[in-house]
């Protein structure tokens, strides 16, 4: 029986902001977020740009490993594209974006992400979060500096270690999950 997404999407500019800094894509293979760096030039730019470089991977076929290739070549790419980007316009300099990214391919899942962003597994009505913040914070509570409770409210909690920026070689983190029928993944 072949696996199908069912989503929903939406997205908030929250408190601080006038613009949405977030760009998506939802399709039969793909589903990706990028939310662009609050407070920083163009993270709307950032996060729009990440995104219209993976969209076309959702009109190919790819085994699993493949598909973790594309993602992760497409993921290179957009972000060389950023740093291009900065040098023709240095009014977007400190601009970046955070990603997660789900590739179906067959009964597999390639999830990536980078910064903030956090992806669940629903299995036999158990959550489980599979991804783990690249942040401050995750990193104190890593080392036992804090407790999760502390990490909720700490000052430099919204600080992001690893993100796309055009700068940096983006190293993000990539899982490949073995997908069940009634089965849900959940990001945000």
């Amino acid at each position: 029986m072949p696996i199908a997404f069912n989503y929903a999407a939406r997205s908030d500019v929250g408190m601080v902001r006038t613009n949405n800094e977030d760009s998506g894509y939802a399709g039969p293979h793909l589903l990706a977020m990028a939310d662009g760096m609050g407070g920083h030039a163009g993270g709307d730019v950032a996060s729009s740009t990440i995104i219209g470089a993976l969209a076309d991977l959702d009109d190919q076929a790819f085994s699993g490993a493949e598909a973790t290739d594309a993602l992760l070549a497409r993921i290179a790419l957009a972000n060389a594209q950023l740093g291009d980007r900065v040098k023709e316009d240095p009014s977007l300099r400190g601009m970046g974006t955070t990603l997660i990214a789900l590739l179906r391919s067959r009964d597999k899942l390639v999830l990536t992400h980078i910064g903030d962003s956090r992806a669940f597994l629903v299995r036999d009505g158990v959550v489980t979060q599979i991804t783990k913040d690249h942040s401050f914070v995750q990193n104190l509570v890593d080392e036992g500096r804090i407790t999760e409770e502390e990490a909720r409210v700490h000052p430099n909690r919204n600080l992001i270690l690893r993100a796309l920026d055009g700068n940096r070689r983006p190293e993000p983190d990539t899982f490949l999950v073995d997908l069940e029928i009634r089965e849900r993944e959940r990001t945000g």
